[in-house]
């Protein structure tokens, strides 16, 4: 597994593995949560009933929240290394 990845390294990194994370099971409560935070209560992420008739036969996450799930699956494929942080 990789750990450290500096710029150059990852710009020749292209078809490389580089890890992958563990799923995550992402609930209704946290989209209708994601929905409260940001203000984006559309229906086929919030409303199960109506979204039964939808595209998709179901409700789906927001495009947002899962972007926002990128860090904490990311430190599952490179780990903080000894107390140090990270910014994005």
């Amino acid at each position: 597994m990789t750990t450290t990845l500096t710029i150059d390294e990852l710009e020749r990194s292209a078809d490389r593995d580089l890890g992958t994370s563990s799923w995550h099971e992402i609930t209704q409560e946290q989209v209708n949560g994601f929905a409260d935070a940001t203000g984006d209560h559309q229906w086929i992420h919030v409303d199960p009933e109506r979204a039964k008739d939808g595209p998709f036969g179901t409700t789906i996450g927001h495009g947002y929240l899962t972007l926002s799930l990128l860090p904490a699956a990311s430190y599952e494929v490179v780990p903080r290394q000894g107390g140090s942080m990270s910014i994005n």
